[in-house]
């Protein structure tokens, strides 16, 4: 099912929030020797809408009329409400250790040669029993 929000999205004023700036991001993290990249998939579904702008996402079946309950990915604002929570959020690492576009975070870090070397070190497993022995 895909619903057409077109004429809402006209209807909506624009959220003037900025998103980051690619180049930005990518200089921020450029000093970082090991990078890890999360996405949050599907988070928009996770922030809740207001009650009042929910029935303007109402749509009918043949089951009945349903509205969404969260946020859509395809509202015009979406990505801009998504972005200034993700800010709040991270807020304490952003800039420093960590960078945001929208769903998906970069996070700088740094090899630790302790874990490592533990890594390296540990012993093969040679038997089945030896091996099913890791799952307790």
């Amino acid at each position: 099912m895909c619903q057409d929000y077109t004429d809402l999205n006209k209807a909506c004023p624009k959220d003037s929030f900025l998103l980051p700036q690619i180049d930005q991001l990518v200089d921020a993290t450029a000093s970082h020797e090991l990078l890890s990249f999360m996405d949050a998939y599907s988070g928009y579904n996770k922030i809740f809408m207001n009650p009042t702008d929910s029935e303007h996402t109402a749509f009918i079946t043949d089951r009945g009329l349903y509205c969404y309950n969260v946020m859509l990915f395809g509202l015009k604002n979406a990505g801009a409400a998504y972005q200034r929570l993700v800010n709040r959020i991270f807020a304490k690492h952003i800039g420093s250790n960590m960078e945001v576009y929208v769903d998906d975070m970069l996070r700088g870090i740094e090899a630790n040669p302790e874990k490592i070397k533990a890594i390296i070190d540990i012993e093969m497993r040679k038997t089945q029993k030896d091996i099913q022995s890791l799952t307790g």
